[in-house]
């Protein structure tokens, strides 16, 4: 017995040995994760303060605000009381623009004049017929500039090409401003249009279908402007359409073009529709933040299934049109195809949509909007003559309005056919996604607006328009209707008809696309 208690000591003491060694070793390695954790916390906390104290000092410089002296804020939310153009300590002049204030996301410019020698690609025009006066054109001008932007063509008429209008516009740099005079229309009749097919079926014809012909006529003398000027991109717009590039890093349309691939020749901004929620409206581009969709950028389902709800009434889901505006890369043989697009004399452009960005357009956001429309056309107000003034059904439907109506029935069919009043409904097409509320344009104008920078280009257009009285204006057609792109070759009406008869096959095109609706209830059923 005593043998086997002797025996059995060792055997407890050993356990008792290999116990505490495994005590020791699972305190080691509690200790060994505890510090592996601190040390895992006080990583990242030390690098992020290292940064900090960089950043504060200075030591650090981020490319994309080296350029702006105060990158948090949209352009123009600043002190109120700023004066533009009091404070110039900062050694950067874009302090001068926006009010001590600038966006990361805008990166582009050094100095209040929005210089057009920019280094940065790829360049950027828009080219745009207009009669749209400063109140409309100057907040146009610098949105599309602080957007990415580089050069304006615009051919003016009407109160555009007045000369306390046309003063201001032609001493913005990058812009430039074309009249509509006896020379430009005697280089226009000799355009090759006139001998091709694909615009044959507007031509001779007043209102909407002469402003197409004329727009397709700018388009292909701007074509030879911007390959002069070294752009490399080229979009028609309307001054009552803002583009919203949304889909890039940066609310820029310069990165935005910058990442399409190279064997691209053209981009499709599908369009959004404003919906005004007033009928007072003054400043549409700072008043106006709802928007409808485009069945583009809606599933088949949302946009059928609320169909009905959205029209309200008119004619077709848009009041006008719904295929969008594009940008075309400036290369050779490259034409108009139309207001809405571009082609090529030699090949079938390769063509892409975007997912997210779009063209805004602003659409009867004014009810003055029902009469200058009514105003600058000289049709009968019956819905048979309409047919040969205006493509699109809701333009006939209130021109007919205008011109038979009172002001007080005008007022009511613009409130009813126009204005968004029913809460509900628009809460419900909100959630569904039918409407959507956009900002960006509102910030960035009102912005440019704040800073005083709209004020003071037009001071100093004015201030050189006292100098110099005798404008070199002598050769303008300003009266409204004095210029028609029917009388454009009339002269040789009969000979310009023959000769398109005659045209080769292998120089007949497909038709200019024209401002088109966008799909109805009945598409639904072809689709199936």
């Amino acid at each position: 017995m005593a043998g086997l208690h002797s025996s059995s000591r060792p055997s407890s003491s050993s356990s008792l040995s290999s116990s505490s060694s495994s005590s020791s070793s699972s305190s080691s390695q509690q200790v060994f994760t505890s510090r592996l954790l601190l040390l895992l916390t006080l990583l990242p906390l030390t690098l992020a303060f290292f940064a900090f104290v960089l950043q504060w000092r200075g030591g650090l410089t981020d490319p994309v605000t080296r350029w702006s002296p105060d990158p948090f804020q949209f352009p123009g939310m600043d002190n109120p009381g700023s004066n533009v153009g009091s404070d110039r300590r900062s050694g950067s002049d874009c302090v001068d623009l926006l009010g001590r204030s600038k966006s990361p996301a805008f990166p582009y410019f050094k100095d209040w004049k929005f210089d057009v020698g920019s280094d940065l690609n790829p360049k950027i025009c828009i080219i745009s017929s207009t009669s749209a006066g400063l109140e409309q054109t100057l907040p146009w001008i610098f949105y599309h500039k602080v957007i990415g932007v580089s050069a304006f063509f615009l051919f003016v008429e009407g109160k555009a090409a007045s000369p306390n209008v046309s003063k201001v516009l032609e001493l913005i740099p990058g812009v430039k401003v074309i009249y509509r005079t006896k020379e430009l229309e005697e280089q226009q009749a000799k355009s090759r249009i006139w001998n091709e097919t694909w615009l044959a079926s507007f031509f001779y014809k007043p209102c909407n279908y002469e402003l197409f012909v004329k727009q397709s006529l700018n388009m292909e003398m701007s074509i030879v402007m911007a390959r002069d000027a070294g752009m490399d991109w080229i979009i028609h717009l309307d001054t009552d359409e803002l583009i919203h590039p949304v889909g890039a890093r940066e609310y820029s349309l310069r990165q935005l073009l910058a990442g399409v691939p190279g064997n691209v020749d053209m981009v499709v901004f599908p369009n959004y529709e404003s919906s005004v929620e007033r009928d007072d409206i003054k400043e549409p581009f700072t008043e106006v933040s709802m928007f409808k969709k485009n069945y583009d950028h809606l599933p088949k389902d949302v946009y059928f299934g609320n169909y009905k709800e959205s029209t309200r009434g008119n004619p077709n889901y848009f009041l006008t049109y719904g295929n969008g505006k594009s940008a075309a890369r400036i290369q050779d043989h490259l034409r108009p195809n139309g207001a809405h697009r571009w082609h090529n004399y030699m090949k079938t452009p390769n063509e892409i949509k975007l997912d997210e960005a779009a063209v805004l357009h602003y659409t009867y956001p004014k009810f003055s909007d029902l009469t200058s429309r009514r105003d600058r056309c000289g049709c009968k107000p019956t819905k048979e003559d309409v047919k040969r003034c205006f493509m699109l059904e809701f333009d006939r439907a209130a021109f007919i309005i205008a011109s038979t109506a009172t002001e007080e029935e005008m007022l009511h069919w613009y409130r009813e056919h126009v204005v968004w009043t029913d809460k509900e409904l628009k809460l419900k097409l909100l959630r569904r996604g039918i409407l959507t509320r956009i900002y960006a344009p509102m910030v960035i104008i009102q912005g440019l607006r704040d800073s005083g920078l709209f004020g003071s280009v037009i001071q100093s257009a004015q201030t050189t328009l006292s100098k110099d009285t005798k404008s070199s204006n002598t050769s303008r057609v300003d009266k409204p209707g004095m210029i028609s792109s029917r009388k454009i070759g009339v002269k040789e009406t009969t000979a310009t008809a023959r000769r398109i008869l005659e045209i080769p096959n292998e120089t007949s095109y497909d038709s200019a696309i024209p401002p088109l609706s966008p799909p109805i209830l009945d598409d639904l059923h072809i689709g199936i």
